[in-house]
């Protein structure tokens, strides 16, 4: 028996392998970095908009709190050391794409609107 084909398999399984983020299959300590940036991303917004950290958190239930305070902090601190002052937002809420819950709120009650 050969030692080619003995090693080949195991190169041929590496191989496949390496490429799982192209198959879909994602790496979560990728997905849990990510959504903790995009979460002091939001913390720090709120606070350069002069938002308070509760409000923050009312406005994004689905950010981890601890991350969202640290954004909220280093902006914080960051605007008290340059003087920088808050930025009230100037965009019109018809402007704003619907959200999910206003669509689903507007969808008929009863279950599926599939008709038969």
């Amino acid at each position: 028996m050969s030692i080619r084909p003995v090693l080949g398999i195991p190169l041929l399984a590496l191989t496949l392998l390496s490429a799982c983020e192209r198959l879909g299959l994602g790496d979560p300590a990728k997905e849990a970095a990510a959504k903790e940036a995009d979460a002091r991303a939001t913390g720090s917004a709120c606070r350069h908009a002069g938002r308070a950290i509760e409000d923050c958190y009312a406005l994004n239930p689905d950010a981890a709190r601890a991350a969202v305070y640290a954004g909220w902090k280093e902006m914080n601190d960051y605007m008290r050391e340059n003087k920088i002052e808050n930025v009230k937002p100037e965009i019109n809420k018809s402007e704003l794409p619907p959200k999910a819950e206003d669509e689903r709120a507007s969808a008929p009650a009863g279950g599926s609107s599939d008709k038969k």
